[in-house]
Order: structure tokens, then C-alpha cells, then sequence
């Protein structure tokens, strides 16, 4: 079982406003690497109803790179890996507007246009809720809500769950 788990955070409500990301790459149902970086949102713009879910404010990210400099260290994660997220149509959402809005092309990522889902996965399952805090919590799994990288950690810990893969640790 090998695949990357993403998580994006925005500024704003636009998709390409991402201020922070989260991936975490499983070989052979196994993590083996995580990456969790925070990101200067274009004009480091953000909207305050973003900030009380996510906690990020742009002092936080007023100095540091934007996503097109650091976009080398992200597509080495995630080029041609199968992708997972937990609300996959948000993150893949938000991964393609923000490349575009720099002037990158997504499909030189050579990722599936739709990524593995657990929400989805899970609302099959039958979980009600089926949001990644509730799942998280249902199967024991440590979660700080929002904040990327623990978000794609939980995501991955669920996706591996729901393959009867058991190895959580790292």
C-alpha cells in the first residue's frame, strides 16, 4: 500500500489561497516521511473565518516563501503517487487553483483526476458523522483539527484502517 496523504489549510475562501500544507507518504503500509510547511497566501491575504478555524495569521507567513518556491519539495512528494485526502475535492481543489494561479500545470503531476477519498470511504462505511475529527476519534487516532500535517497523518491512519492495514505507528 504506498500513497500520500495531503492536507491544505487556506487564507481565504478562495482555492488558491493556500497558507499551509500537510503530506504524509506510506510505503508499503508504512509512513516513511511527512512534510508540513506554512505557505504565504497571495498579498498574504487572509479572511478572519479562516483564521478561528485554522489558527494560521499572516504574521505567521508575512516573511515566509510562496507556494511556487516551495512547489519542488512538495512535487517530489506527490508526483505520479496516488493521492488521499479526507475531503478529496477540497485539497485537489485547492492544489489545482494554486497552480494555476503561479502558472503551473497540474497534469505534469501525473496524478489521477480524482484522488482516493476517506470521507467518502467512510460515509459508505456508514459512519455518521463521517468528518475526519469524528472518524479520528472513533478509531482512536490523535487529531489537532486543522492543523495540516496532523490532518493528512489522520487521513492516512484512516485510509490504511479502512484497507485492514494496521501499522499506525511513526
Amino acid at each position: 500500500m504506498n500513497f500520500t496523504a495531503i492536507d491544505f489549510e487556506t487564507a481565504t475562501g478562495y482555492a488558491h489561497s493556500a497558507c499551509a500544507i500537510g503530506l504524509v507518504t506510506v510505503e508499503n503500509g508504512i509512513i516513511t516521511d511527512e512534510y508540513h510547511t506554512l505557505i504565504r497566501p497571495p498579498e498574504n491575504e487572509y479572511w478572519f473565518r479562516n483564521i478561528m478555524v485554522h489558527g494560521i495569521k499572516p504574521v505567521e507567513t508575512m516573511n515566509l516563501p510562496a507556494f511556487d518556491d516551495l512547489f519542488p519539495e512538495i512535487r517530489k512528494r506527490i508526483l505520479g503517487r496516488k493521492l488521499v485526502a479526507h475531503n478529496e475535492a477540497f485539497d485537489r481543489s485547492v492544489l489545482t487553483k494554486t497552480m494555476k494561479y503561479y502558472g503551473m500545470y497540474y497534469d505534469e503531476l501525473e496524478l489521477a483526476d480524482q484522488w482516493e477519498c476517506t470521507l467518502k470511504i467512510y460515509r459508505k462505511k456508514g459512519y455518521k458523522p463521517a468528518n475526519l475529527k469524528a472518524c479520528s476519534e472513533r478509531h482512536g487516532i490523535q487529531l489537532n483539527h486543522h492543523e495540516a500535517l496532523s490532518d493528512a497523518r489522520a487521513c492516512a491512519k484512516l485510509y490504511l484502517l479502512h484497507d485492514g492495514q494496521v501499522k499506525l505507528s511513526m
